[in-house]
């Protein structure tokens, strides 16, 4: 019989059933067999293996797993794949099998063998291409290579197969023997002193062991706290059974107990017989008493007004705790600094234990967009405490629109630079692989050439930097990595690493489902981020220039903008958590932590632990974080997690991270849902952290979505603060359908989302689904979304149409820059919804706010609520270039949308109108828009009312200036009506309308 798709399934799915078995094959099998296979034991099973290229489900852990029942197909040809032992191995042959099982006919695949030895850095042919028959009546569809000599990794390139397929897999075998090597351990770990206080200089000593076969080179050792590393030393060369005691400081730590483990070889440069020992954890914690004396915090800053408006002026108190055993006398300064003002106060006499509020002298002018407050206990240094590195207390402040993110944004158009400045052109075009379009203020600088830069004067301190930027995709798409220079001051910083992995997107059409990562033609989503902390602070006024040096090799470099903030150091694990590293997890190491998280935040679940720490350092998740569903429904596990805590130490230390696309996950948990992040359910925190996925596209029909960083029924009690997420298909997705699991059913009730920094994503970055309600998004930040940043979807899938409707959320004080596509911030149906003090910048195609009946929601009704916002450089066309949109647009594509004002709020720079009402089947009643300022419409008017709208609006204290079209334009065959609001008042319009 021909192997059809459908018989492969048939078959594995009677393989399931239990109907088929198969036994597995030994270790090689087939007529190409030039020795024995027991003399050799197959070193690839369950090893890291990676494909160029795979189809559906068929992926590249099939073909080493131990079993014939699964297979890895690629999707076209030449392909290969790749098998990595970890180091290197005497080979003797190569095994391929397919499944014996008659159904698979037999076929010829043009096969070669390559290998790399473990420090080579290419392949070399080992077996030169030749075709192999696989029969199941005759070698029982397996052949073995015979290959000889020593390699850490293997490859089959596969060049054809008469089937008709890709190349096809089941089982990959390389057979022999691991070659001489050291392996390094760490056997032992002490500290002295025994019992340190927090004025002990402490040092702990690892001892590490050569248990390998081979003499080791020298290398370094970390110990780490708590998963940080706290101090590295050398390790002597080691032959073979020897040991070593390294000393490694680790300074004066505050009081508490710490997780002490060492990792020896951190940067993998001895290669070892076993990479994955190198690590231990001592069995008891490092516990540091604290040290008599005095110790002064700051543990809250008040403002006085608490909610204060641009150019208010403020007063601070601070409120300061004396954590230490004895008191201090007053006299000690507290200080504050806010903007560019510093202010002092002076601290009272504080017991032992208790806590004293300063009074700060003078006042500070609240400007818009917020700050960050930062107080300092004995600023003056006045006082002998017992810790001097805790003295520092910091929060944000929003005032007026925005968000008051942390960091001071930089475009490089305004540097000083060496390049070619990028401009886009009046309408904006978006999706024909136009740069200028898709940069941030519609500009950005390309540089061509070795020494051409960007250069920026830092306006603060700052010990990071973030990139904007576009690389060329790689010839065959995937994308490649390349280095771009960072100098401060004219000294040389680092090598930044950028990427285009994440970036272009190919084709013409405007369906996500239909674009691709393959190159050829028109190309969109062009831009992404890179992102580096400094070894350093480096001070106001730092001229930091990104240069093209010798070796920075792309074809170009596009520079946008940079991101400078100062970073604040990881924090310290409070007492009542409990790190994932006591549950196996290791930092840094490149090695999956998913099962640790997983059994920390079920022992948080099931109240064995109170909340899960997650330390500084680079976490590998390679499965989505949920409830074991003990019924098993349906094909992938879809119950979240509830009463859980989960904390980090800042969105810059603590990073959770994936390397497979969603797609090629294995079938974990739901393919639009991911393999990385939470799934929520109920009662969750989650805090200072960041979550970075590895999704490439948005769609190809569903099968390679990039997955959701948190997603689930969220339902009540739930927070999620200072969480950066990246690289996702959506960064939160918020609710389930009904009939997903109906005994479940919790829809999000009172969610907070606050501090968020959302980056990169291939579809929306929050959306308020499934019935939410009474759910904020605030003060968070959100760049190069793919579909709308922001969004309530007041959808019907839920339990109760007349009462899950997704009602009362708002989004306030958030900066939405660059969607690639759809909105800034939209609502689709529900009512009491509120966009408030929020600032959308560069949309590609839609408007900046937009609420409509597309997508079939429930109905809009009650208030719904547009105020204080600011909106520059948005709207655009879209859907093959027909529909063009104003950068508030109303439609009602079917059902009405009652009840909307607009109110205080700025429009400038639109590409097309400033406010628009669509044409829809459905009308906009009574809309009322008051002290609304519309500039520089470009391409459009000031307000458009389209031939099909229908309904009214009310205008008072409308501003309307520099529209290309005129002010207030009606078009014919128009059923809407604009009315003057404005009673006794000159009117509601500045200008002269025109076109009614």
């Amino acid at each position: 019989m021909r192997w059809t798709r459908r018989s492969r399934r048939l078959v594995t799915a009677a393989l399931s059933a239990g109907l088929i078995t198969l036994g597995l094959l030994p270790a090689t099998v087939g007529t190409a067999a030039a020795r024995p296979a027991a003399e050799a034991t197959n070193l690839a099973l369950n090893k890291p293996i990676e494909a160029s290229s795979s189809t559906q489900n068929y992926i590249a852990t099939n073909a080493n797993d131990g079993s014939t029942n699964s297979y890895w197909e690629s999707s076209g040809h030449p392909s290969t794949l790749t098998v990595k032992l970890g180091s290197d191995a005497d080979v003797e042959s190569v095994g391929v099998s397919l499944n014996p099982d008659a159904a698979w006919s037999t076929r010829t695949q043009s096969i070669e063998v390559l290998g790399r030895e473990q420090s080579a850095e290419g392949f070399t042919s080992l077996k030169a291409r030749a075709d192999y028959s696989f029969n199941p009546s005759g070698n029982r569809n397996a052949v073995t290579i015979p290959v000889h000599g020593r390699y850490a990794d293997v490859q089959l390139k596969i060049f054809s197969n008469s089937a008709g397929y890709g190349a096809q897999v089941a089982e990959f075998q390389v057979n022999g023997a691991p070659a001489p090597n050291p392996d390094l351990t760490v056997s032992h770990l002490t500290w002295d002193p025994a019992a340190p206080s927090e004025s002990d200089e402490i040092t702990v000593d690892a001892t590490v062991r050569n248990t390998g076969s081979a003499a080791a080179a020298a290398t370094t050792a970390d110990v780490s706290l708590g998963g940080t590393v706290a101090g590295s030393a050398s390790v002597p060369a080691l032959g073979v059974g020897e040991s070593a005691t390294v000393k490694v400081g680790i300074g004066k730590r505050a009081q508490g107990r710490y997780a002490v483990s060492a990792v020896v070889d951190p940067d993998d440069t001895v290669d070892e017989e076993n990479e994955d020992n190198n690590s231990r954890t001592a069995e008891t914690e490092l516990t540091v008493g604290q040290s008599p004396g005095p110790d002064l915090q700051v543990t809250g800053i008040t403002t006085n007004p608490a909610n204060p408006a641009v150019g208010a002026k403020v007063a601070f108190t601070a409120n300061v705790h004396n954590r230490g055993t004895s008191a201090v006398s007053a006299g000690s300064v507290t200080r504050l600094t806010v903007g560019g003002a510093t202010l002092n106060g002076t601290t009272p006499a504080i017991a032992a234990g208790a806590t004293a509020v300063v009074d700060i002298a003078g006042s500070w002018t609240a400007t818009s967009g917020g700050a960050t407050l930062t107080a300092t206990a004995d600023a003056t240094d006045v006082v002998d405490e017992t810790n001097e590195n805790n003295n520092v207390f910091a929060r944000s402040m929003v005032i007026g629109r925005g968000a008051a993110v942390p960091y001071v944004e930089y475009e490089a158009e305004d540097a000083k630079y060496e390049g070619t400045l990028l401009e886009t052109d009046a309408e904006r075009t978006f999706g024909h692989t136009d740069f200028a379009t898709e940069s941030s203020g519609r500009k950005s600088v390309r540089l061509n050439s070795t020494g051409q830069y960007v250069e920026f004067t830092s306006t603060t301190a700052a010990n990071s930097i973030v990139v904007r930027n576009s690389l060329p995709d790689a010839p065959g798409g995937g994308g490649q990595e390349k280095t771009l220079s960072l100098y401060a001051d004219g000294k040389f910083v680092q090598k930044l690493i950028l990427s285009s992995k994440h970036s272009w997107l190919y084709g013409t059409t405007d369906q996500p489902e239909g674009l691709t990562n393959t190159p050829g033609g028109d190309a969109r989503r062009l831009f992404d981020e890179s992102h580096a902390l400094l070894e350093q602070s480096y001070p106001e006024g730092t001229k930091f220039r990104l240069q093209r040096d010798a070796g920075d090799d792309a074809a170009f470099y596009i520079v946008d903008l940079i991101d400078l903030e100062q970073v604040a150091p990881a924090a310290s694990k409070p007492a009542e958590c409990t790190s994932i590293t006591e549950y196996g997890a290791i930092p840094n190491d490149g090695i999956d932590d998913t099962k640790a998280i997983q059994e920390a935040v079920t022992a948080d679940q099931d109240g064995d632990i109170d909340c899960v720490w997650i330390p500084a350092g680079q976490w590998r998740q390679e499965q989505k974080i949920l409830t074991d569903d003990p019924l098993d429904r349906g094909m992938y596990n879809q119950v979240g997690i509830r009463d859980v805590t989960i904390r980090g130490a800042g969105m810059w230390h603590s990073q959770l991270y994936t390397l497979t696309p969603p797609h090629e996950a294995g079938g974990i948990n739901h393919p639009h849902e991911g393999n990385f992040g939470f799934d929520i359910d109920d009662n969750t925190k989650i805090s200072d952290i960041a979550i970075f996925g590895s999704g490439t596209i948005r769609g190809d029909n569903g099968t390679q979505e990039g997955g959701v960083g948190l997603n689930g029924r969220f339902g009540k009690d739930t927070k999620i603060s200072n969480v950066w997420i990246e690289h996702a298909n959506v960064a939160a997705w918020v609710g389930r359908d009904y009939t997903n699991i109906p005994e479940l059913w919790g829809p999000a009730d009172g969610l907070e989302f606050s501090g968020m920094r959302i980056r990169n994503t291939y579809a929306d970055g929050v959306n308020f689904s499934n019935g939410s309600r009474k759910s904020t998004v605030f003060n968070s930040s959100f760049r190069n979304t793919g579909d709308d940043a922001l969004a309530v979807w007041a959808n019907k899938y839920v339990k109760d149409t007349s009462v899950d409707v997704g009602h009362d959320n708002a989004f306030r004080n958030n900066t939405v820059q660059l969607p690639w596509r759809a909105n800034g911030i939209a609502v689709y149906g529900g009512y009491g919804n509120k966009i408030e003090n929020n600032l959308v910048y560069d949309t590609m195609n839609y408007p900046g706010i937009m609420l409509a009946t597309d997508h079939d929601p429930l109905p809009f009704s009650g208030q719904t609520l547009i105020a204080n916002n600011g909106l520059y450089r948005t709207g655009g066309a879209f859907w093959n270039e027909d529909q063009e949109f104003g950068a508030i647009t109303l439609f009602s594509q079917g059902q009405d949308i009652p009840g909307v004002t607009i109110r205080d709020t700025e429009i400038h720079d639109s590409t097309y109108d400033g406010i628009q009402f669509k044409t829809g089947g459905g009308t906009v009643p009574d809309v009322k828009i008051t002290d609304v300022k519309i500039s520089r419409s470009n391409n459009g008017s000031g307000i458009l009312a389209m031939s099909g709208a229908r309904g009214s609006a009310t205008l008072c204290g409308v501003e309307i200036s520099d529209s290309r079209d005129g002010d207030i334009l009606t078009e014919p065959g128009s059923q809407f009506v604009i009315n003057d609001g404005c009673t006794g008042a000159a009117g509601s319009v500045t200008d002269k309308r025109r076109g009614q």
